[in-house]
């Protein structure tokens, strides 16, 4: 059985994991985290955790940590969890800076990282047919486009920007936040003849949450680096 703490655990994936995590008989929630004075408090995950703000207080208590954050919060997390022996960490907060990818690239040379746009097997299979058709289609015109729900405050996506990092070349992206979508990203080859789509849609994010415990089980007990959702999927 995995023991794992989900930090950020009121927000709309981290109640997605502690939700499937309750069904999954092989991880054991041991910590489910949120900001100090955090309206959530005191209130019980599905699974029965209390919702708590003292992270160190969990020391040694857990083989991984899943971060749905914001990039202050996630530095923050792994400035603490960096001191513990044996926690991996999955990180799926997106919009970092440069800077801020920087010291999380640091700190995997102490710990194991899991560090991914996008928790789900299709976009990570997606992520590979683009890089796969760019290379075929080379001379073809490249657009992205993705679209998620009004509350999401990054633009461009984490996604987009890692499909755009499939491209060898810069592309432009259009970012589209309306009602209360999951998440959609389209890749677009086109040449005067012809026009190729490749095209995911999150119908819930079940499919991120459920890549994310994948990667929490898979990350405890591995050795320092920094992962991607390719090494959890197909080594």
């Amino acid at each position: 059985m995995t023991k794992i703490i989900v930090l950020g655990a009121s927000g709309r994936m981290g109640s997605q994991i502690l939700g499937l995590a309750a069904k999954d008989k092989s991880l054991d929630v041991v910590g489910a985290l949120e900001s100090a004075k955090h309206a959530a408090l005191g209130k019980k995950t599905p699974g029965g955790v209390p919702i708590t703000s003292d992270l160190q207080a969990l020391k040694g208590r857990a083989q991984a940590a899943i971060d749905f954050t914001i990039p202050a919060a996630t530095i923050a997390n792994l400035e603490i969890l960096s001191g513990w022996k044996n926690t991996g960490v999955v990180i799926g907060t997106t919009g970092f800076s440069d800077k801020e990818k920087g010291w999380i690239k640091d700190f995997s040379k102490k710990m194991s990282i899991v560090f991914s746009p996008n928790m789900s097997l299709g976009v990570n299979l997606m992520l590979r047919l683009v890089n796969e058709a760019a290379k075929i289609l080379g001379g073809y015109k490249i657009d992205i486009s993705e679209t998620h729900h009004v509350h999401k405050k990054d633009a461009p996506s984490g996604t987009a920007l890692a499909l755009a990092e499939q491209i060898p070349h810069k592309v432009e992206i259009k970012s589209i936040r309306e009602g209360e979508v999951v998440g959609e990203h389209t890749v677009t080859l086109s040449t005067g003849g012809e026009q190729l789509e490749l095209k995911h849609i999150a119908h819930s994010r079940d499919a991120f949450a459920a890549g994310a415990l994948a990667a929490a089980k898979w990350v405890a007990g591995k050795k320092p680096g920094l992962y991607t959702m390719k090494d959890v999927l197909w080594g």
